[in-house]
């Protein structure tokens, strides 16, 4: 009677070995991602970007996209909620959560000074006004300014002004105040500011948001207006030209160096450049980054390779190990 010869499959930890290599070998390589463009339905363009190496290096990691969806700016006095960016105007409009609003009326809550790191490219903008409640009479200068200071404030004296226009007609509120008092100040330092607090028991701010053309086209809105500069080089001009690839403005994470984000690689130039040079750049962009990198390669060919050595040398041995297959 002719015998039946049963051939087992390979013990388990060849063939975890061979499911790893197969596994990588099938799943697709993935590009490095796009620098995100919105966060909490504000767009996100040059000079901003929330992934680093997004945008310039100039305002790396400013911008924050919270885990729940919203778009902070991150300063030395915390993160604040931001509310809007203008790209044609450019400027940032924030929301500070600690500073007294229509809704507190004569309950006035502990605050915190507002700064900005002077090192970067951003600016308390002019536009903003500054005033401040229930002021120490005995520490805090406080009278009435005449009314060409409201047009050029360099010319008067740094007295709180107890006349100002916005104390008098506060934007959405007009009675909240009751019978606290209001004067308005604009600090030149964040020190004076924090002085002012000192003294005062809250303060807000208040910006002059343009409707128009006009030079009095304007209306009063709390928050806070941060003025930043755009960059403007030849190099990211060319990475963003449709012609070119219509490619997004970064950095090298590491270096700072420029770099033109691509589809699927990074470039020095353009995302049509021939040049391939810049392409090796891709590590250092700190996006999600998913393709298999070289050394991943390399361990997949040994992987391969190894298999193959193996399967050439062990004997059908009907599953049961012998020093001539054994692997450990």
């Amino acid at each position: 009677m002719a015998s039946l010869l049963t051939i087992k499959s390979p013990p388990p930890h060849l063939q975890r070995i061979h499911l790893l290599v197969f596994v990588i070998i099938l799943t697709p390589a993935q590009s490095t991602s796009h620098c995100r463009t919105s966060c909490g339905g504000i767009l996100i363009h040059y000079p901003f970007g929330v992934d680093d190496g997004c945008g310039s290096p100039y305002y790396r990691r400013l911008l924050v996209c919270s885990e729940t969806g919203n778009l902070e700016l991150r300063t030395p006095s915390g993160r604040y909620p931001v509310r809007n960016i203008s790209y044609t105007d450019p400027h940032i409009l924030l929301i500070d959560p600690f500073m007294w609003n229509c809704m507190d009326r004569g309950n006035f809550r502990a605050t915190r000074a507002f700064s900005l790191d002077t090192s970067t490219h951003l600016s308390l903008s002019p536009q903003n006004d500054y005033l401040f409640f229930n002021c120490s009479e005995e520490d805090v200068i406080i009278e009435p300014k005449p009314m060409f200071c409201e047009r050029y404030p360099d010319r008067c004296d740094s007295s709180c002004d107890s006349s100002s226009y916005l104390c008098r007609h506060l934007p959405q509120c007009a009675s909240a105040l009751g019978s606290s008092s209001c004067c308005s100040y604009y600090p030149k330092a964040t020190e004076s500011l924090r002085l002012m607090l000192k003294y005062c028991a809250s303060y807000t701010s208040v910006y002059w948001r343009n409707i128009g053309a006009g030079p009095y086209d304007q209306v009063a809105e709390y928050g806070i207006r941060v003025d930043f500069d755009i960059p403007v080089t030849t190099r990211c001009l060319t990475c963003q030209d449709n012609l070119k690839g219509g490619g997004t403005c970064g950095f090298d994470t590491q270096t700072e160096s420029f770099l033109c984000i691509c589809e699927g690689r990074n470039d020095t130039a353009s995302c049509k450049d021939r040049d391939f040079s810049g392409h090796g750049k891709t590590a250092v962009i700190a996006g999600t980054v998913t393709a298999v990198s070289g050394a991943g390669a390399i361990g997949i060919a040994a992987g391969i390779w190894f298999w193959r050595k193996v399967r050439a040398k062990a004997p059908v041995t009907c599953g049961v190990q012998s020093n001539d297959n054994r692997l450990f």
